[in-house]
């Protein structure tokens, strides 16, 4: 496996589903922004509806941090498009299906498994520099949660703006940090 950690985000162009309208996206329409790419490995599958409902019902705590979701399997945006007018868990989502039917974006984040043409469950998120900052990867039947995503995403965003500074384990927002040191060597 290659470095993932502060690794830029490849150059894609892709079509995606959003609010009721198909639209282009490329890697220039998401650097600039705090963003997280989701991977899934299919439409109308039984994880992955609990997953991305999940994500919806905590966009608007995602758009607060101004962080926008991609959603990313390797159907089309048609069947993204099918499975939100038909599925009233996926009928939630307001953030972009991208639809990746090459596997193009889902190669340039590693997680393709090639034998079935389908993504790993994989979680990237990239900060406004286009730079890749948290890495998950799970295998296909184990579920992720958006409310641990957040506190990632807030504990990634507090280190980028403090310089110096790194968040412990399982460190909340509003928690005290800490400051590497050799004043903090052993004393931990």
């Amino acid at each position: 496996m290659s470095r993932y950690i502060e690794s830029e985000l490849k150059p894609f162009q892709a079509k995606a589903y959003q609010s009721g309208d198909f639209f282009d996206i490329s890697d220039a329409d998401v650097k600039g922004k705090w963003a997280v790419f989701f991977f899934y490995p299919a439409d109308f599958t039984f994880v992955c509806p609990t997953e991305l409902g999940d994500l919806a019902d905590n966009y608007e705590e995602f758009k607060k941090l101004g962080v926008e979701i991609y959603s990313v399997s390797t159907d089309t945006h048609f069947t993204h498009k099918a499975w939100h007018d038909t599925s009233d868990t996926i009928g939630k989502i307001q953030f972009p299906m991208i639809g990746d039917p090459t596997g193009t974006i889902t190669r340039n984040f590693g997680v393709m498994i090639e034998e079935e043409g389908i993504a790993d469950r994989g979680t990237f998120v990239i900060d406004p520099e286009g730079r890749i900052q948290i890495v998950e990867i799970t295998a296909g039947g184990i579920g992720r949660d958006a409310q641990e995503l957040l506190r990632k995403i807030k504990a990634a965003q507090y280190v980028a703006s403090h310089p110096g500074e790194v968040c412990p384990a399982k460190w909340k927002e509003g928690e005290e940090t800490l400051a590497p040191s050799l004043d903090l060597v052993g004393k931990i």
